[in-house]
């Protein structure tokens, strides 16, 4: 038995913690690579949950050289800033929402397209093919790595005035976007009043009667309440919020093709548990808002026919050659979109 500075060791203790000690250091110095990944949700969400398996799968995958730290909950940047923060590899890896990469990739906005999917496997084979991979190559032109694609959902049509049965229904009823000419001219096509609005602003907005109604996935209409302050809900399923995994390009090519394959193989599987968690979340929190509706009383929900749906897409597809320019989204990727099976 020892002492040091008034602290009894026994000898195996002391063996103990010394090959502790060294095994910390031995790790510690086995980190050849850090890579900071930034988001601006909380860890239990299917982004954070996913941004977690990422890390313990690239630090298995690489044998500990590549050190993940992921910092949820704008810890470190807002998606604003995170941009521009991986161009100075600031943080090496983020997952901002399509609508920040509007002003320097707007052909991105060829997820807000109204039924322009069928359903989510033929979203994720539009993303995981040709036309995905085209947009992750301008994204990557612009001094970024395009990883993958992350859900959140699609998004559902919610009214105060009537049920969003047909296109007509839609007509002169004021709807809350996000800034963005394909939405502006979706409620356009239909005889609708979109009003810009920044998302903190619509319950109260729906509350008070400023707007009529709104889109938005199960995950927003639950979280942010406005199936309270809404009377119909429609399961229109037209049009995809996601997120766009990004890497800093700097960091990107310190890599070794080694560790460069372990990344892309870690988001490959990262990228399967994330659409898993999604859509057990929206799942689930569309199961709330239909127990909501039955135990007030205060809601109808509604679900497209597919004559109901094709009478919608008919509506509002008129608008896709408004952005058949290439600078807006391109003819090529809407029809590519449209074409795959």
């Amino acid at each position: 038995m020892t002492k040091s500075n008034g602290i009894l060791f026994t000898g195996k203790k002391f063996v103990m913690g010394a090959v502790a000690s060294a095994l910390l250091m031995t790790s510690g110095m086995a980190a050849d690579y850090t890579l900071k990944f930034s988001h601006v949700v909380s860890a239990n969400t299917p982004k954070g949950k996913a941004a977690d398996f990422f890390e313990k799968r690239l630090e298995e995958l690489s044998g500990g050289k590549i050190d993940v730290q992921v910092y949820p909950s704008s810890q470190l940047y807002n998606d604003s800033a995170v941009l521009k923060a991986l161009t100075l590899d600031s943080v090496q890896m983020a997952a901002p929402s399509f609508s920040k990469f509007g002003k320097i990739v707007p052909q991105l906005a060829l997820f807000d397209l109204p039924f322009l999917f069928n359903d989510i496997d033929q979203l994720h084979r539009v993303q995981d093919g040709p036309v995905g991979e085209k947009l992750k190559g301008l994204v990557t032109a612009k001094g970024f790595v395009a990883l993958n694609f992350w859900d959140n959902g699609f998004k559902q049509l919610s009214s105060s005035e009537k049920p969003l049965i047909m296109p007509k229904d839609a007509e002169g009823q004021k709807f809350r976007i996000m800034s963005s000419k394909v939405l502006e001219a979706q409620f356009k096509a239909v005889g609708a009043n979109p009003q810009m609005m920044p998302f903190s602003e619509v319950y109260s907005g729906l509350q008070q009667g400023v707007i009529d109604g709104a889109e938005n996935p199960f995950s927003n209409i639950w979280t942010k309440k406005f199936h309270e302050v809404q009377k119909y809900l429609t399961v229109s399923n037209h049009g995809y919020l996601g997120y766009l995994v990004v890497m800093s390009k700097k960091f990107w090519k310190s890599l070794p093709e080694d560790l460069q394959k372990n990344v892309v193989q870690a988001m490959n599987e990262a990228t399967q548990k994330e659409r898993e968690y999604a859509q057990e979340l929206n799942d689930s929190q569309f199961e709330k808002i239909k127990e909501y509706a039955k135990t007030t009383g205060k809601l109808e929900i509604y679900e497209l026919t597919p004559e109901q749906r094709a009478a919608w897409k008919k509506a509002v597809s008129k608008i896709y050659p408004e952005f058949y320019d290439k600078n807006l989204i391109g003819k090529d990727l809407i029809e590519g979109a449209l074409n795959t099976k």
